[in-house]
């Protein structure tokens, strides 16, 4: 039955696209140390993550936000600059972001049915990694890979609270592309594990294939650490993972009952990606943000966000990782905000 109502939900929303189009509009003179986006499209679960994963991708700062999805519409606009803090005036990229976010490919993939981020590719092996942090790990782990005649193409690690959890992609040596023989990864998969647990067999380590595809790799590893509860260790870390109060930012949640709404009040050092982080919490955690407001100074960084918890109403796109009670808010923001990335090149 929830399948029918699915498919239904699915013609439904297409032809509201066909009807309405996305449109992308990119203004360079209103604003005078910005370029403005604006972007109007019908209303999706996940279309906010979207327009903020394709700008951060690019490596744009996003300097200030006014997001509102009310009434089933998406009207949000954007202040950015590129990493030179300039404005943004290269025709070929303003054409590859409204290509981007105006493709019917991006509204019709399936985000939130399956693992997300995921497209077919034969390229590399994706594999992803959780066990116990400490120094040298993604090296070992490189270094056992290679040894096993596997070329790594790129890897990320991020570490909080002792934990630590990786994306890496790999191909074959011999041939440059995926590793699909069965042994061969059952025998990755031990050596890796075992890199994994260093001296302390009490700490699980896990090594897992992702479905053949490329992953979005930020996005995916937000959810490894997520399902790995590294939230919960934050006053417990015995690794120099505890933060003082004077380092945390400040976080407020209050419930707006006459709404219906919970606001998120956020103040932190700002840093690369801030926005994305925060949008990609709270969509995994089946969060919508109706109106938002993100001003970003030159060292703090401060955002507003009304959202409101999905449940029950979309059970339908939860995903597979929630099959535990969600976790205190302000604790998964503080562990959001302190995880360390640590990119292998």
């Amino acid at each position: 039955m929830f399948e029918k109502f699915e498919e239904m939900d699915d013609e439904f929303a297409k032809l509201l696209r066909r009807v309405n189009p996305p449109r992308v509009v990119f203004d360079n003179d209103t604003c005078e140390d910005a370029t403005v986006i604006q972007v109007d499209s019908v209303n999706k679960h996940g279309i906010l993550l979207q327009v903020v994963q394709v700008l951060t991708d690019l490596d744009l700062v996003i300097k200030k936000a006014y997001i509102s999805s009310d009434g089933g519409w998406f009207m949000d606009v954007f202040n950015v600059i590129g990493r030179d803090g300039k404005k943004v005036r290269d025709h070929q990229l303003i054409s590859y972001i409204q290509e981007r976010l105006e493709s019917d490919d991006d509204y019709l993939q399936p985000s939130l049915k399956g693992t997300v981020g995921l497209v077919p590719s034969e390229k590399h092996t994706c594999i992803e990694l959780t066990g116990t942090d400490r120094p040298g790990l993604l090296s070992e782990v490189c270094a056992v890979l290679a040894d096993l005649q596997c070329n790594v193409v790129n890897a990320e690690i991020w570490t909080h609270n002792a934990r630590a959890a990786a994306v890496v992609h790999v191909t074959d040596n011999s041939t440059g592309f995926a590793i699909e023989d069965p042994k061969r990864l059952a025998t990755i998969k031990e050596l890796l594990c075992n890199v994994l647990k260093g001296n302390n067999a009490l700490n699980t380590a896990k090594m897992t294939l992702s479905p053949p595809g490329t992953t979005h790799r930020e996005r995916r590893l937000h959810q490894i650490m997520f399902a790995d509860r590294d939230y919960e260790r934050v006053e417990t870390s015995e690794r120099g993972g505890v933060h003082t109060k004077t380092s945390r930012p400040n976080v407020i949640v209050a419930d707006c009952t006459e709404k219906d709404y919970t606001v998120i009040t956020l103040r932190s050092k700002d840093r690369p990606k801030l926005l994305f982080d925060i949008i990609c919490t709270l969509t995994d955690m089946q969060y919508v943000v109706y109106h938002g407001v993100v001003h970003t100074g030159t060292m703090e960084a401060y955002q507003v966000h009304s959202a409101i918890a999905t449940f029950p109403a979309c059970m339908l796109f939860k995903p597979s990782f929630f099959t535990t009670p969600s976790p205190p808010i302000l604790l998964l923001f503080f562990a959001v905000l302190h995880r360390l990335r640590k990119p292998y090149s």
